[in-house]
């Protein structure tokens, strides 16, 4: 680096959480190897992770949804509420670089916690704005990582179950305007340990691959 170079700030990763089990959990081991790939194509800038578990926030309540209903009135009385957690969700969102989701499947499609930071940052007349054309988002778009872990089988040909949360998931960061979302799935944990050190192996092959291929530059940090 030159002395007229300024030197960049590290990229600013957002990891939530959804599993019960948290660090323990497939969807969270998976994710550190999205971190390490990450990591990686940073170099000297490096990264800086915000760890979110999402386990503990609360749903959405009344005055949350009579805000929302009332977008033309006072919204005073709900800022004690979850409206105010609501804002705080978004602009965490909207600070970072990069959004990594450690998330395992449950009953087909995303875990109830990840389900309550949707309700929470997908907003209306905040995150996406309801035109005649339809729902057009207003988050500027930035990369997002996705670490799934699933007892059963939802790709290839041993899949014999429904698959929900990724189409869902990507149809709902892309209503509010992220549509760079790469999926990563570690298959079959139900099925016993030899079965889970193969599926361990597999994904992380997968990451390693992704990452080994990627000419994609990363996001500059100037996102709002």
């Amino acid at each position: 680096m030159t002395s007229s170079e300024q030197p960049r700030a590290p990229l600013r990763i957002l990891r939530l959480i959804a599993s019960p089990n948290g660090q323990a959990s497939e969807s969270f081991k998976l994710s550190q190897h999205i971190l390490l790939g990450l990591t990686v194509q940073a170099g000297r800038r490096g990264i800086q992770v915000t760890d979110f578990d999402l386990n503990d926030l609360a749903p959405v309540d009344a005055g949350y949804a009579q805000a929302l209903a009332n977008l033309g009135g006072s919204v005073a009385a709900a800022q004690d509420g979850t409206l105010n957690r609501s804002d705080e969700l978004i602009g965490q969102l909207q600070a970072c670089d990069l959004l990594l989701i450690a998330t395992p499947m449950h009953n087909y499609s995303v875990p109830a916690p990840l389900k309550v930071w949707i309700d929470h940052v997908v907003r209306v007349g905040i995150t996406f704005l309801s035109t005649a054309a339809g729902k057009v988002g207003t988050v500027v778009d930035r990369p997002v990582y996705v670490a799934v872990a699933s007892g059963g089988y939802i790709s290839g040909p041993n899949a014999r179950q429904p698959d929900f949360l990724r189409p869902y998931l990507s149809a709902v960061l892309a209503t509010i305007g992220l549509k760079q979302v790469n999926y990563f799935t570690l298959e079959g944990t139900a099925r016993g340990a030899e079965f889970l050190q193969a599926a361990r192996a597999a994904a992380q092959a997968e990451v390693q691959g992704f990452f080994a291929a990627s000419s994609k530059p990363l996001p500059q940090g100037q996102h709002a």
